[in-house]
This record gives C-alpha cells, sequence and structure tokens, in this order.
C-alpha cells in the first residue's frame, strides 16, 4: 500500500512569522499578568485561569500536529494563527485597559474571536468544495458551542463574584448573539475566499 503524499504548499512568510510573533508575545503577557495584575488590568479576572488555559489552547494545534497529524497533513499555519490571535487579543486588550475605556470592546471582541475559532474550525474539517449550507453549519454549531463555554467559564471564574453579576444576563445573551454574528460573518468570508481560489492549502483532515 503506497503512503499518502502530504502537501507543503509554499507559506507567506507574513503568517508564518505573525503566527510565531504572536505565541512569544501571548506568553510574554501571560506572565506580566500573573506578576503583576493590576498593572495588566486583570485583577479579580482570572489571570491565573488565563496563564494556563491560553496556551492550552494557543499550542492545541501544534501539539495535535506534531502527535496525530503530520502524516495526513502540512502543518495548518493560518488556523493555528486565528486560534493565537483570539487568545492574544484578550490578553492584550485588558493590558491597554480596552475594556474598561472603549464601551464596545468587549462586544468586538466576542464578534470577532468566535468567528476567528469557528473559521479555524472550518478550515481544519471541512473540504473546500462544499457548498455554503455545510460552511454555515459548521461554523454555527462550533461558533455557537465556543461562545456558550465562554460565558459559562467567565461567570463562574469571576462574574459571580463581582458587581457585574446584577447585569450578567442581558450581557451574556448579548454576547451570544454577538458570538453567533460573528460565526455567521465567518462562513460568508471562508465560503466566498474558497469560490475564488483562496484558503485551499492546506487540505483538511481526512
Amino acid at each position: 500500500m503506497s503512503e499518502a503524499v502530504i502537501e507543503h504548499p509554499a507559506t507567506p512568510t507574513l503568517a508564518k512569522s505573525a503566527n510565531v510573533l504572536a505565541k512569544g508575545a501571548l506568553v510574554l503577557l501571560l506572565v506580566f499578568a500573573v506578576v503583576y495584575p493590576d498593572q495588566a488590568n486583570l485583577r479579580d479576572k482570572a489571570a491565573g485561569m488565563r496563564a494556563i488555559g491560553y496556551p492550552l489552547v494557543s499550542f492545541t494545534i501544534p501539539v495535535l500536529w506534531w502527535t496525530l497529524w503530520r502524516d495526513r497533513m502540512s502543518f495548518p499555519w493560518l488556523p493555528d494563527l486565528l486560534i493565537t490571535l483570539t487568545c492574544f487579543s484578550d490578553i492584550l486588550g485588558n493590558r491597554m485597559d480596552l475594556y474598561d475605556t472603549v464601551v464596545w470592546f468587549d462586544d468586538w471582541m466576542h464578534f470577532v474571536n468566535t468567528g476567528l475559532l469557528a473559521a479555524a474550525f472550518v478550515l481544519l474539517t471541512l473540504p473546500r468544495d462544499v457548498g455554503f449550507g455545510r460552511v454555515l453549519e459548521r461554523c454555527l454549531a462550533f461558533g455557537a458551542t465556543v461562545a456558550i463555554a465562554w460565558e459559562v467559564a467567565e461567570f463562574f471564574a469571576f462574574i459571580s463574584r463581582s458587581t457585574e453579576r446584577e447585569f450578567a444576563y442581558a450581557d451574556t445573551l448579548g454576547d451570544l448573539a454577538l458570538g453567533t454574528a460573528g460565526a455567521v460573518v465567518a462562513a460568508l468570508v471562508i465560503h466566498r475566499a474558497w469560490r475564488h481560489g483562496y484558503l485551499v492549502h492546506p487540505h483538511p483532515l481526512r
């Protein structure tokens, strides 16, 4: 039986560099947040849980690829970058105090980051020739699940013990709606890109 041939398409240097830089900056920001939670604007915002969870999330793709996928696909630089950006942007936003000084920043993060995660999942798992319905279905399924999981984790991590719990219900509904909208936009962008011959590499997991 012949071995499967793994394609290794040229990946733009920008994508690789951005991925490595984002991971390195994320680790540095997390160390700073744990040591100086007040300066990182993460006091009472589960800095310790972020310090553990975000590296686990952002290094999941490299670990899975090395242990399980490297004989099945070339390294998925773009999906890995999209996942890392969700963690990095949250920590950077807190470090710059954008969540407390820019009224729409939290909403923007829920919209964009849910979309980025849904896009990464679709790029990893769907063939490039499927119809829009399949792309939308998978984006919504994954995006909505991620949005719900984040709200549950956020509530138990710090909202349940803060003054924000009085407004948590309305805020949670808004965040879930924005996350779902982000997943829909991700489906539209990915499907359109595939139809125009973009984002076709690497091939998804088989």
